[in-house]
């Protein structure tokens, strides 16, 4: 199996979520992404073939980071892994999914929310904490949470989109995970490339502080 590039990610540090997209319509959105200069994707494990869409992009697509999210117990873990997922997003904290990934090496992303949460998934070897739904108190929750507990890395996911990102950056986020707002039905449902590429170059510019 393929090691997951930091550096890569590190380039546009945003995690696309694929939720419920066919083979095929993966096919005609990822060269206009790897274009546009995002290399990191997640394939969430509650969409329908997951396994072969994660297997099938790490093959056509070897220079991109390909993960699985909605991963919430060791049963989503095997299936992830055995598919050959590079790095683990979960929407809870199950701790046995994440001390597996750290024993194994394994970069992972738990979901957590409140200040006590945040740290327990930071502790248990977390590679950066997503915090999920980060809109829901947005950036001001975020910044707060930064003030006590500034040396934990996070990555807010759910509602970040190309309006706020760079708001997000601005107080110190490692990354975001971004699903519905980043790859957009209906620029996608149209069939538009360059606006595509349009979209896609607003949310990396929205990543650079």
């Amino acid at each position: 199996m393929s090691n997951f590039s930091w550096e890569k990610y590190n380039q546009t540090p945003v995690v696309g979520i694929m939720r419920g997209f066919s083979m095929e319509q993966i096919r005609e959105i990822i060269p206009t992404y790897i274009e546009s200069g995002f290399y990191t994707v997640e394939i969430t494990m509650n969409s329908e073939g997951a396994e072969t869409s994660i297997a099938t992009l790490l093959k056509e697509y070897p220079e991109l980071n390909v993960g699985a999210g909605t991963v919430c117990n060791m049963d989503d873990l095997k299936r992830a892994l055995d598919a050959g997922s590079q790095f683990i997003v979960t929407p809870v904290i199950d701790e046995e999914v994440i001390k597996h990934c750290v024993k194994n090496n394994i970069p992972v992303f738990p979901g957590a929310y409140t200040p006590t949460e945040i740290y327990k998934a930071w502790s248990l070897g977390a590679n950066a904490v997503k915090v999920f739904p980060a809109t829901q108190l947005g950036v001001k929750y975020i910044k707060d949470v930064l003030g006590p507990l500034n040396t934990i890395k996070l990555l807010p996911t759910g509602g970040v989109d190309k309006n706020n990102i760079n708001d997000f950056f601005n107080i110190g986020v490692v990354g975001c995970g971004m699903g519905s707002s980043l790859f957009d039905k209906k620029i996608i449902a149209s069939g538009d490339k360059a606006a595509l590429k349009e979209h896609f170059e607003i949310i990396k510019k929205g990543t650079e502080v």
